[in-house]
This record gives structure tokens, C-alpha cells and sequence, in this order.
């Protein structure tokens, strides 16, 4: 997709610009000059590892820090040995911040023992200024830190710790930029994430997203669509839209649009097979958008909808804004629109207060929309959240309990909504040879399960009919029929 960046043909004897995307790539020609100049003195290239940790926003950000790297010459390593390290970390729980503390501590000393060894820190732990604090007295050998809105600068940043002998810090609390036009280097060449907003204004209880990533803010839909079509004349089949709340897409724009309009948009590009998106928030989930899923065969039949909690009351201590009844008349009215789609879900146990008779109405609404799968969570403080400081915290041995109690439901459930495909074709993106028979490869169905089937490598990154010939539980054992190749 960048294939046409010419970062030697770029004049570093004149300032920067300042306009953007150009000002990066003129960091980045300077980059690779400084990056040549290490490799030659270190007689090897220079390697790089990005860590990723957390949601697909992070990951979409790692491409972009891993298409930059790649650019300025380093190559990848896979393993925190390399001369370059970043973490791209989430703060969702603060587990996830103590597990980026204790990786540094490792890091440190692989860094002795390497004097062309740099360190860089960036997502959305970045922005909360005790953590900045933190690395500031106790892990001083870190090089660089920013955050989640200035992530685009990163070849500037990086120009900047590599000519100081200080921490680089550079974290804004919030912005209104988006610049998106900049080297990305995807995981898949046939697939590719594509962020269509930043941010969250939803503010629910206990969590701190919408503090560290900032209010939202939406990409223009004619900035989207181009990217879309740049990706598919490089090979992608299928894109997913990403978002906070994809269904609150275009509000802040000049000119607002729905998201189901620019869903409706997207799958207008030639070349493109499959759509997919997340995250959806049941409260902004329009009759618009259903139709839109139903009329087109390139949105997959998959929806994630995080219900979090079965019950009213503990949905309005999460400031949710939905009720347990309206949840489960949108489930129905989605089933009904799109009778071959798959829900899945997130769920967390154990918010503060809840009651076994709350935790009932979750198992109910559990066996009445019937997930194909769910992400289920123990609850646990995060601190700057509303919900840190609420009463009525629940004990770990009930929290457990009934944590055991949903998950067997869940699994037993998505079992039987897995197995109801058996013995039918479905078409599935071939995304990888399976890890534990290379005779296998293992492709992807648009209702997200994955499926299993002897196969040659050629046919990685096309979409093939496969015949579903057995249920292991959670995925598929198949025979391909026939398969479409895509220019």
C-alpha cells in the first residue's frame, strides 16, 4: 500500500514541514539515515519487536509502529532480544499495567548488555500520569513514552530518543487530529483492520477507556472508503471497521452520516468480500444498521453485542443505558432480521452489589439469545473509575462461584449453536496453516468460527467453499469444494 514512499529522495537540509502526514515522512527519511548509520557500526541490521497487549485498536496501532520501523530499516526479530523493543499497552486492568512493569525489569538487563538497544512505551497505560511518573524514577532506561492521540508522531519521537540521553516524553491528554496517512505493516496481507473513529463518550462505571483514549472522534467517510480501496488494490479481501462504538460513528463529523450508510458505502467497493466491525454498543445499535446487515452479503454474519450484565439495575450502575428488556427485544429483532447470524458477547461478574437475583437475570438472558461465544470476565477494581469506589464490593469467593456457574452455561450453549452448521458449505478466508497439522490449513467462516482442512499453502488469503464435516465444540473439521480466486 506504500509501496511508492521515497524516504531518499526527501531534502533533510530543510526544515521540516509542517503539515502532516508529510512532517513524519521527512522524520522518517532522517530515521533511516541514523538507522543505516547504526547498522553500518554495528556491522548487522538493526531488529525490532512490538509487544501488543490489548484490543484490536492496539493491534491496528502496532501495524502502524511496525510499518514505520520497517520503513527506516530495522527488520523484525519477534523476541524482546532485538535492538528496538515497544510495548503497545492497554490499561483495561490493572493486572495489565504490573505485567508491563515486570517485562521491563527483563528488558533492562538485555539493554546492559546492548549499546544499540532502545525502548519505547506507547497505548493507553501511556496516558495516565502516574504511570508516566512511575517510569520517570524507577525505570529511567526506558527511551521513549507516548500516548495514544500523538501515536502518529512516532518517527518524529523516535528521531528524538534516538539524539537524547533522556526519556522522551510526550503524552496529550486529549486531541481532535486524526492522521492516518502513514506506513502500516499488516499482519495478513489478504486482511487489514481500518480505524474509522477514536475515542469513547460513553463513561460506563467501570471503565477507563473513555479517560485515556478521549472523547470520540470520527474519521470522514470519503478518507475511509479511500483507504478501503488502496488496501483491496493490495491484496485485502476483507477489512474490519474498527471503533469504540462503531454505531456512533459520524456524530462529531461536519456533515454526519450514519454508520450504516458508510457500511452500506463500503460494501459499494469492488474487490472487497468481507466486511466485518467492532465494537457495537447495544444502546446505539439502529434499525438502519440491521437492514443494512440483512440486504448485504459481504457484512458477515457476526455481531458482537457486550450485553456486560443480565440486569436492569446493574446495567444502570454500569451507566450501560440499556435495559435487560431492550437488550434482549434488539437481540430478537436482529435474530429475526438475520436468521444465520451469530451473536457473540462480553459479560462481566460480580459488579458491585450484584445479587444472585441480578446474576440470575444475566444466565437469563444467556439462554434466551443463545451466544455462539462470550468473553466473560471476574470483575475487578480499576482504579479512576466510578466503579473502584462503590460499596457492596463482592467477595472473591462468590465472584468465583458464580463466574464457574456462567461460563459452563455459556460453553454449552455455544456448543450446540456451533454444532447446528454441521453438514452444511460455508465460504472461508484460508488464513494460516494450522498450528498443529501442517498438512491442515485454517480458514475462517463469515460467522467468525474457525474451520480445519486439508489444503495447499497457495490457497492462504483466498476464499474457499469448505463442507463442515464435523463439530469438534468450538470449530469445525472440513473438506474444501471448491475454491474462487480473487485478482
Amino acid at each position: 500500500m506504500y509501496h511508492n514512499l521515497d524516504l531518499d529522495h526527501i531534502d533533510l537540509t530543510q526544515e521540516p514541514p509542517k503539515e502532516e502526514p508529510a512532517r513524519q515522512c521527512y522524520f522518517m527519511a532522517k530515521a533511516k539515515k541514523q538507522v543505516s548509520a547504526m547498522c553500518e557500526a554495528a556491522g548487522r541490521p538493526m531488529t525490532f519487536h512490538v509487544e501488543t497487549f490489548g484490543c484490536q485498536m492496539n493491534a491496528r496501532d502496532s501495524e502502524k509502529l511496525t510499518g514505520i520501523l520497517t520503513a527506516v530499516g530495522y527488520v523484525p526479530s519477534g523476541t524482546e532480544t532485538a535492538d528496538f523493543v515497544i510495548y503497545n499497552t492497554c490499561t483495561v486492568r490493572e493486572n495489565a499495567n504490573r505485567k508491563v512493569y515486570g517485562r521491563l525489569g527483563k528488558l533492562k538487563r538485555l539493554k546492559e548488555e546492548n549499546p544499540y538497544m532502545r525502548i519505547a512505551l506507547c497505548g493507553c497505560m501511556m496516558q495516565e500520569s502516574h504511570v508516566v511518573e512511575k517510569l520517570r524514577d524507577s525505570y529511567g532506561f526506558v527511551d521513549l513514552v507516548f500516548g495514544t492521540h500523538n501515536i502518529y508522531q512516532f518517527a518524529q519521537l523516535f528521531c528524538q530518543a534516538l539524539e537524547s540521553d533522556a526519556m522522551v516524553v510526550e503524552i496529550w491528554k486529549d486531541t481532535d487530529r486524526i492522521v492516518e496517512d502513514l506506513p502500516a505493516q499488516r499482519k495478513y496481507p489478504f486482511k487489514s483492520g481500518v480505524n474509522i473513529m477514536f475515542g469513547c463518550n460513553n463513561f460506563c462505571s467501570y471503565c477507563i477507556v473513555p479517560y485515556v483514549r478521549g472523547r470520540e472522534r470520527s474519521r470522514s467517510p470519503q478518507a475511509i472508503l479511500e483507504e478501503i480501496r488502496k488496501l483491496v488494490e493490495d491484496g485485502v479481501v476483507e477489512v474490519m471497521l474498527l471503533g469504540q462504538n462503531v454505531n456512533s460513528y459520524g456524530k462529531t463529523l461536519d456533515q454526519p452520516i450514519s454508520f450504516a450508510k458508510l457500511l452500506s458505502q463500503a460494501a459499494e467497493i469492488p474487490g472487497l468480500e468481507r466486511i466485518r466491525f467492532m465494537t457495537s454498543h447495544p444502546k446505539d445499535l439502529s434499525d438502519e444498521l440491521i437492514q443494512v446487515m440483512a440486504s448485504s452479503d459481504k457484512i458477515c454474519r457476526h455481531l458482537h453485542l457486550p450485553v456486560q450484565s443480565g440486569s436492569t439495575r446493574i446495567l444502570d450502575k454500569m451507566n450501560r443505558r440499556y435495559t435487560k428488556e431492550s437488550y434482549l427485544d434488539l437481540a430478537a429483532r436482529i435474530k429475526k432480521a438475520i436468521p444465520d447470524i451469530a451473536l457473540t458477547t462480553d459479560i462481566i461478574v460480580g459488579f458491585p452489589g450484584e445479587t444472585e437475583e441480578d446474576f440470575q437475570d444475566t444466565l437469563d438472558v444467556v439462554r434466551k439469545v443463545r451466544y455462539s461465544s462470550a468473553f466473560t470476565f471476574q470483575y475487578s477494581k480499576r482504579s479512576g473509575t466510578p466503579a473502584a469506589a462503590m460499596e457492596e464490593q463482592i467477595s472473591a469467593e462468590v465472584v468465583q462461584d458464580r463466574f464457574d456457574r456462567l461460563l459452563t452455561l455459556v460453553q454449552d450453549i455455544a456448543r450446540e449453536e456451533c454444532a447446528v452448521w454441521e453438514g452444511t458449505t460455508g465460504k472461508a478466508l484460508v488464513e494460516q496453516v494450522n498450528h498443529q497439522d501442517e498438512s491442515l490449513l485454517t480458514g475462517r467462516l463469515g460467522n467468525n468460527l474457525l474451520v480445519h482442512f486439508p489444503g495447499e499453502r497457495s490457497l492462504i488469503g483466498k476464499i474457499v467453499d469448505v463442507h463442515l464435516t464435523e463439530c469438534k465444540g468450538f470449530y469445525y473439521m472440513g473438506e474444501m469444494i471448491e475454491w474462487l480466486y480473487h485478482q
